[in-house]
């Protein structure tokens, strides 16, 4: 009855299967292996395009390192405000770009609106050896609100990106989850949409530890492998970050498992919402919801054991995962309705 996080479940049982079976005999090191091979081919048909792919153990240096092969030491990355990038990894982005500065960006529901973008960059003096230079977007999708980008948005965002000269990076730390909620092709809020480097999560779906940079633009990769190794995630025995990846491909997997979670996420929001006195705060579209509960409702549920965040005064955090069970979304429903009184 845990809903703090994603990161509080364990891997699926599909992954954990795969690990065992690649921890059989011996494989090249350091990436040379059939798995990481198979991986980037496998991607490769699954954004239908060519793409350059490395694993890494953490989605914070996915994007640290991602957003340091866009940006130089004096350029800028802008952001939403409530970002991963600038509220939750130490100033890892701004370590690996050997001093960038981030530029958050305030905006509803976790998103960036293209006017407050615009804004922003028609202010900037450019060429002014004084002041950073616009260097990279930062899009997360789904966003740290629970919300998704559409294809027309991402479009919309990156086109302006483009004309202020500028590269995009998606932070798809619950990539799969908005994939899923979308019901579109990954090509399709991409790099059809005008993104230069994702992101790949797996380990908030499933995975024991497994992220992946993806380059849409080859050309960007092609010092990345050195990036990756002074910042001590080139893994000796790659095999097993590769392997996790391969199996959350396989089959569709990685949908099957961010489906489930959005609909339990969607299950619990429908049913707190008829609570008297409830309200979203944001959209859920994907597998996080931000919602206003009366607060002997909150202390209630934290009294009987499940766990959650609050958020910001009566708004509490729930995250729903892969392996979230619908007795326990009806359990904490249950037990809600009988504190609310209904």
């Amino acid at each position: 009855m845990n809903f703090m996080s994603d990161n509080v479940t364990g891997a699926a049982p599909e992954i954990l299967a795969a690990l065992i079976a690649a921890n059989d005999g011996t494989a090249p090191s350091y990436g040379a292996d059939d798995w990481t091979r198979r991986l980037t081919d496998r991607l490769s048909t699954l954004f239908e395009r060519d793409v350059a792919v490395f694993p890494v153990a953490t989605g914070t240096a996915a994007n640290a390192l991602a957003l340091a092969a866009l940006t130089p030491p004096w350029g800028s990355i802008y952001c939403h405000a409530e970002a991963h990038i600038q509220m939750d990894e130490c100033g890892a982005p701004e370590n690996f770009t050997g001093g960038a500065k981030l530029v958050p960006l305030a905006g509803d529901h976790g998103k960036i609106a293209p006017d407050t973008l615009s804004s922003a960059l028609d202010k900037v003096h450019k060429g002014f050896v004084h002041a950073v230079q616009p260097a990279s977007l930062s899009l997360t999708q789904a966003t740290e609100a629970g919300t998704i980008y559409t294809p027309d948005e991402v479009s919309a965002l990156t086109a302006i990106a483009r004309h202020h000269g500028m590269r995009t990076h998606m932070d798809g730390a619950r990539f799969a989850n908005a994939v899923a909620s979308l019901g579109c092709a990954p090509a399709d809020i991409t790099w059809r949409a005008g993104v230069d480097v994702l992101s790949f999560g797996a380990t908030k779906n499933g995975a024991l530890g497994a992220e992946a940079v993806v380059f849409f633009d080859r050309e960007l990769s092609e010092n990345f492998g050195y990036r990756r190794k002074r910042a001590a995630h080139l893994f000796s025995k790659m095999r097993f970050l590769s392997a996790q990846l391969d199996a959350y491909l396989d089959d569709g997997l990685w949908l099957r498992l961010a489906g489930h979670a959005n609909r339990m996420a969607t299950r619990l929001a429908e049913g707190l919402t008829d609570l008297p006195g409830a309200a979203l705060a944001h959209p859920v579209d994907a597998n996080e919801l931000f919602v206003a509960l009366p607060e002997p409702v909150i202390a209630g549920l934290e009294a009987a054991g499940f766990g959650f965040y609050r958020w910001d005064g009566n708004i509490v955090r729930l995250v729903t995962a892969w392996n979230s069970e619908e007795a326990s979304v009806d359990a904490l429903l249950e037990t809600a309705r009988g504190l609310a009184g209904v």
